[in-house]
This record gives structure tokens, sequence and C-alpha cells, in this order.
């Protein structure tokens, strides 16, 4: 089996420039007139996302252009760092930020831990699934340890909290096994598990607890808990089939909390309709497209579990996010990925779309 070196695949390149573009108007329109009444200045928002962008893109091109054969041996520091950082983020040195500490600061820069986290993990699991591939029919030996793994890292988010993060690294792994080839039965008892823990999760925090009550029935909680749900769902409603026109959302005006985060799908909907919404659901489904099948003709194992990974909580966190804004899901404080206005989110996404189109310059032949 050799290695041949060509050119990056473009289709996915561009579909996450598409992506990133249509969050760069999507945070401008969405918070304008919180950036003017907070700021004075209604591109505060949009400028730095855009100065994130470019960061990003630089990031990117950067991570797309190392050495593929250094990655292997970058899986281990990586995670190292970033259980580190798990650690200090629920120290006194994490910061505070609406009732969760999920924030480090660097001078005047904040980042997400969970954010370097989920690039982290997948890289890690990538070269230690290689290494124990044989194994992976053993639940002691190729199942338990990455369930210890995985316990421990969406321990350390959970104190946060942060179970919607949790719940996609989770998931994540636990697709990351099934490629790699472990039994069904063992990942059948794995999703029980998880589901049990999910519960207990949500039975023993009564905040998580009153949220699954208003998920059930959201407009009887109106003033409260149901608040966002509803205001989402009327946003989504507003817009019909075409939309109300960009700009012309009626929710961003104080009405939906967190606009131009959390719930910029929402906006979204609400200004470019079905079609916009659709469109952006269609380039998710396109990137999970491509994605796969990089992780199909990556030539071994590890860059073939890394592709699949990326692409799994990529994906998997862009459902999420449009499941909760469309009320399909409880509330959880998860982003939608290269449109949401964040940039610890947005510089590792692209960071992990730099991995990809590492991965796809190369194929395997005979």
């Amino acid at each position: 089996m050799r290695l041949k070196k060509g050119p990056p695949d473009f289709v996915l390149f561009i579909i996450t420039l598409t992506l990133i573009g249509i969050g760069l108007v999507m945070v401008f329109s969405s918070s304008a007139v919180t950036s003017s009444i907070r700021y004075g200045d209604a591109y505060y928002y949009f400028k730095r996302q855009l100065i994130w962008v470019l960061i990003g893109l630089a990031a990117l091109f950067f991570v797309m252009k190392l050495n593929f054969t250094r990655l292997r041996s970058m899986a281990v520091p990586i995670m190292v760092i970033a259980l580190i950082a798990l650690i200090l983020v629920i120290t006194p040195a994490g910061t505070e930020v609406k009732g969760s500490q999920r924030w480090l600061g660097i001078g005047p820069i904040t980042f997400s831990p969970s954010e370097l986290m989920k690039l982290a993990i997948v890289l890690f699991l990538a070269k230690s699934m290689e290494n124990n591939i044989n194994d992976m029919q053993s639940f002691k030996e190729g199942v338990l340890p990455y369930l210890l793994i995985v316990a421990l890292v969406c321990g350390l988010i959970m104190v946060q909290p942060d179970l919607g993060t949790a719940v996609a690294i989770a998931g994540t792994v636990f697709f990351m096994m099934l490629v790699a080839g472990a039994k069904t039965s063992h990942l059948t008892g794995l999703m029980l598990g998880g589901i049990a823990a999910v519960g207990a999760a949500i039975y023993f925090a009564d905040y998580r607890t009153e949220r699954i009550i208003a998920f059930l029935n959201p407009w009887k909680y109106a003033s409260d808990e149901g608040f966002q749900t509803i205001q989402s769902l009327y946003a989504l409603g507003s817009g019909g089939l075409f939309g109300m026109g960009l700009g012309r959302s009626r929710q961003k005006f104080f009405y939906l909390p967190e606009q131009h985060t959390d719930f910029i799908f929402a906006i979204l909907g609400e200004e470019l309709g079905f079609i916009g919404a659709f469109l952006v659901i269609l380039l998710f489904l396109l990137f999970a497209w491509r994605g796969f099948k990089i992780a199909m003709n990556a030539p071994d194992n590890f860059s073939s579990l890394l592709a699949a990974g990326l692409t799994i909580i990529i994906v998997l966190q862009a459902a999420i996010n449009i499941a909760v804004v469309s009320g399909a899901l409880p509330v959880t404080g998860i982003t939608l990925p290269f449109i949401s206005y964040g940039g610890s989110s947005l510089l590792f996404s692209m960071m992990a779309v730099g991995l990809l189109l590492n991965i796809s310059r190369y194929s395997a032949y005979k």
C-alpha cells in the first residue's frame, strides 16, 4: 500500500466556506440590535466573528499542511493539554458566565476547553483505536478503556455544567467505536447505560428537570423555562417558505435570548424561511457526505477513524442544535458549527476541517 499525495477535497472546502459566509451574515443580522444597544456599535459581534474567521482560516491552512505522519505523535500531548484545561476551568482559574464555568482566560482572550477537547479526543481515540483495532471485539480490552476515558472527559464537562457538549462527545466516541468494529451487543449496552446516565444527570439537577418538563409542554411554562423554545418556534413559524427578509427578524428585538449564539438558526429560519433553513441543513448533509467519503478513502485505519470522528462531532453538534431550536430536543447550550457566534467553536471546527482536508490529500491505491 502506497500513499499518493493530491489536492485537498475542494467540495468540502467550499461547503465549509459557504457555511462560514452564511454564519457571518446571520451573526450581523441577529446581533445588530443587541450590539447597538449594549456597545453602541451595530458591528461589534460581527467584527469579532470576522477576526475569528481570519484566525480560523490561518489555522485551517496550517493544519492542512502539517506533515501527515506527525498527526499520530501529536495525539497524546494534545489530549493531555485538553484534560489539564478542563480541570483548570473548574478551578478559580475558570471564568463563570451565566451560571456556567466553561471558559479560561489568557490575557484578553478567553476560550472554551471543551471545544479543544472535541478535537483532542477524536485525535487521541483514532490513534488508540488503530493500535487496538484487533481488540475492539473484546469488551475488556477494546471497549472498557474508552468507556473510562469518555466517563472522565464527560464528567469534567458536566461539572461546568455542560450536558449538551458531554452528549456530543459521548455520541462521537460511540460512533467511533462502531466504525472501529466494536460488537453491536457491547455498543447497545453502552447506549442504554448512556441514556441512564443522562437521565440521572437530569433527575439530580432541578434546572434540567424543569427544562424537560417545559420541553414536554412549553406553553404551560411560557414565562419561564418554556419561553426560549416558544420564541424560537415563533421565529421559525414566522419565516414561512421564503422568510421575512434578511434583517427583518422581529424575534431579535430582545424576544429570543441567545439569538446570535445557540438560537441563531431560529433567526435564520425567520429571515430566510424554510428555503434558507433547508439550505443550511443540506450543507451539513453534504459536509457529512464528503467527510465520510474522506474516511472511506483514507490510506490507513488511523486517518480513517480520525476523519470519521471529526465528521461525526461536527454534524452531530449541528443536529443537536437544530433539534433544540425546532423544539425536538430540550434546550442545551450547544452552538451551530460555523454559523453561531463564538470564537472557540469556530476556531476548533475550522481546525477539524483542516485535518479532514489534510487526510483528503492522500488516497490508498495498489
